[in-house]
């Protein structure tokens, strides 16, 4: 995430043209997306066998996302969405314990996720920093 007062690009106008083009870009809290990678947490343990979560109960949930080199400017954050779909980039999640392509419309039902953050069970992030050159 930008910071909220990171200057937007200089004016490119066009004077008096009118030029279909993008709106103005407005970089000051913009969230630039680096990473997507849709798992669900029924394959957190196997491919092979999925396991269904149990509501209200904390649940290990160890991913490891595919590396990618991104540096940081001063300033910037880093957010971390969960999500229970991301439809329409992924097929519809029916937040039941179900065969998915087969699902019956009384199986499609509204879904909380909890992300932890008391002492003695956070989540977290691990992010590798590397050295400067």
């Amino acid at each position: 995430m930008y910071p909220e007062d990171y200057p937007d690009p200089e004016d490119t106008s066009h004077g008096n043209k009118r030029i279909m083009d993008a709106p103005p870009l407005h970089m000051g809290g913009y969230q630039e997306l680096l990473r997507g990678e849709p798992m669900r947490a029924k394959f957190r343990n196997s491919w092979e066998k999925p396991e269904p979560l149990t509501p209200g109960k904390e649940t290990e949930v160890d991913f490891t996302m595919p590396d990618l080199y991104h540096t940081f400017r001063a300033g910037h954050r880093i957010m971390v969405q969960v999500q229970s779909s991301w439809f329409p980039l992924t097929d519809r999640n029916p937040q039941t314990f179900t065969d998915i392509p087969y699902a019956k419309p009384e199986q499609f039902v509204k879904a909380t996720e909890t992300v932890f953050h008391q002492k003695d069970a956070a989540s977290g992030v691990e992010v590798l920093v590397l050295p400067k050159p």
